[in-house]
């Protein structure tokens, strides 16, 4: 780096405020529901916003905007039964997203996809975990508590994971997001 060039690497204050933008997004797409389930849970873009910044800032951003989506939906009319399930449906499940980036693999289109399932199955077992325990009396009877939570929880999900990872996916190949793997031309 010559004397006078400055640092591409954005300020705290910039990934905060980035992760403030994205959060406010994720809250505001959150509330735009493509399909709603019954007990909680809905198809939306949500998650869209988190693992843009997450692929495009790291980890530390995205797993930020996640807590202050999750935050937002808890102070904003979220179903509370104890504190524990709180935690675990709403900053948490949020924040694993934002985790993408480092439990994804391959470059481009294969790492945002990648990124995308395996964060997404991180907030699964959150919800799944919160399911068995503190939903259970939903089960139909003869249904064991936790099918009916794999169940429940994965029939929203697995939409809002492709559409989320379809969406960011292009997003990339636009030029939207640069991780790296794309060379610049001139």
């Amino acid at each position: 780096m010559s004397a006078g060039s400055k640092s591409r690497r954005p300020s705290r204050a910039m990934l905060l405020a980035e992760a403030g933008v994205a959060a406010a997004l994720a809250w505001v797409l959150s509330r735009l529901r493509i399909f709603r389930m019954p007990q909680g849970g809905s198809v939306s873009l949500e998650l869209v916003p988190i693992l843009y910044l997450a692929f495009y800032r790291g980890a530390y951003p995205g797993v930020l905007a996640g807590l202050a989506t999750g935050l937002l939906k808890l102070v904003t009319g979220a179903e509370v039964v104890h504190p524990l399930q709180a935690i675990l449906d709403y900053p948490l499940a949020s924040m694993v997203l934002g985790l993408a980036p480092i439990i994804s693999f391959g470059r481009g289109i294969s790492r945002v996809v990648s990124g995308t399932v395996a964060s997404t199955f991180l907030q699964f077992l959150c919800f799944f975990a919160s399911g068995i325990v503190f939903f259970g009396q939903y089960a139909p009877a003869g249904t064991p508590v936790w099918q009916y939570s794999a169940v429940y929880n994965a029939s929203y999900l697995v939409p809002e994971m492709i559409i989320s990872a379809a969406i960011v996916a292009y997003l990339m190949r636009k030029g939207a997001l640069d991780d790296g793997s794309t060379k610049r031309r001139r």
